[in-house]
């Protein structure tokens, strides 16, 4: 089992920079592919990102690609998302998820959520 927990949300301006973490207890880290779903405001959650258990087997969503890395520290158990060229547009609780096996997209594929870490970005 794997319990995700984040950390690094915050209120940033439009442009800025900003690195959220997700520590996941459990042994089997290792084993499992992380991501990060978000939910803004009357929106529903939507797919942002997501690491394999092989760090190079990643994926993003399109309106995300480019600006936004995943990346993850096994000896950590840590899972990373540095998010630059922040847009108004990425205002959301960001959620750290986890899952057995490769990588998902849908909410549903993952068995384990972390409370969320909400990021601001003004304009």
């Amino acid at each position: 089992q794997v319990r995700p927990v984040e950390s690094g949300g915050g209120l940033v301006q439009a442009g800025d920079s900003m690195r959220l973490s997700c520590v996941a207890s459990g042994r089997l880290f290792s084993t499992y592919a992380m991501g990060w779903f978000r939910q803004a405001p009357g929106r529903e959650r939507e797919f942002v990102a997501a690491i394999g258990w092989i760090p190079r087997d990643t994926d993003y969503d399109d309106y995300v690609k480019g600006r936004f890395t995943i990346s993850r520290d096994n000896d950590k158990n840590t899972v990373y998302l540095q998010m630059n060229s922040l847009k108004p547009e990425d205002t959301a609780v960001y959620y750290c998820v986890a899952r057995p096996r490769g990588i998902g997209h849908q909410e549903w594929e993952y068995n384990y959520w972390g409370q969320g870490t909400q990021v601001t970005v003004s304009s």
